[in-house]
């Protein structure tokens, strides 16, 4: 896992520039449903902001209103909420072509904060060019739906991971979960891909402590199930095995073609 401290709290970027090419989106609507070549070329069409931000830096803070929504065009970002004492549980990790805030389009308040875990570039799309968009393409707005079932689905595998499996088999399904959605959008190789999370962060992410995920990574690796020969970059061994350690069934993210 990468070695980057966390830091939770840091200024908002400045805007580089208008508007860029929203491949990411498309490869991601693609891996859960049709998208015909004419919705496509309207999506590449949005008008947006792209900011590059810093690792660590958050998008949206918990009680924030915000007019716009976000798509990872580059990087990785996760949500999270702050308990009482600063303690931290990070609820969801996000890739390029996700938009972990669209539900901002009809909820006000937030909930919960969302921020980046490595330098990342993200494209703002304002709420009200989103709501024209959706209702000049209803069959996009029904992907769009299907793109925000998905993401609770995600949230109902992610209580049953920390609730009721040990640690062993936590950090199984999460590294599951993420080779299987990197790969659905063209971003594994073979099975080879990038986590570019702390073993401090992968703790938030699985309420255990540094300690217990460095000893549970270790026991994987022993086990021959992972390896890790660069700095955030995970190879699976032997994905029958890692899949029966996390107890993974694919079903949850609804995808058009499953990882083999």
């Amino acid at each position: 896992m990468a070695e980057r401290q966390v830091c939770s709290r840091v200024s908002r970027s400045t805007i580089l520039t208008s508007a860029t090419h929203l491949d990411p989106l498309i490869r991601k609507l693609e891996s859960i449903a049709p998208v015909s070549e004419d919705e496509k070329r309207a999506i590449a069409a949005l008008p947006i902001t792209v900011r590059d931000l810093r690792a660590d830096q958050d998008i949206l803070r918990d009680q924030d209103r915000p007019s716009q929504c976000c798509a990872i065009l580059e990087g990785f970002a996760c949500r999270y909420k702050f308990l009482p004492g600063g303690r931290r549980q990070i609820v969801s990790f996000h890739i390029p072509g996700d938009i972990p805030d669209l539900q901002s389009l009809h909820l006000e308040v937030m909930d919960h904060s969302l921020a980046t875990v490595i330098a990342s570039k993200v494209a703002f799309i304002p709420h009200k060019v989103v709501r024209s968009f959706l209702r000049a393409h209803p069959r996009v707005a029904d992907v769009f739906w299907r793109d925000t079932l998905i993401d609770a689905a995600v949230f109902r595998e992610w209580v049953v991971n920390v609730g009721r499996r040990e640690a062993y088999g936590r950090i199984a399904h999460v590294l599951c979960e993420l080779y299987v959605r990197l790969k659905a959008v063209g971003l594994a190789n073979g099975l080879a891909f990038e986590m570019p999370v702390t073993q401090a962060e992968l703790g938030d992410a699985t309420g255990m402590s540094t300690v217990h995920v460095n000893r549970t990574l270790q026991e994987l690796r022993g086990n021959g199930l992972i390896s890790t020969p660069n700095n955030g970059r995970v190879v699976v061994e032997d994905w029958a095995r890692l899949n029966e350690a996390g107890e993974f069934d694919p079903t949850y993210l609804h995808l058009k073609e499953q990882a083999a």
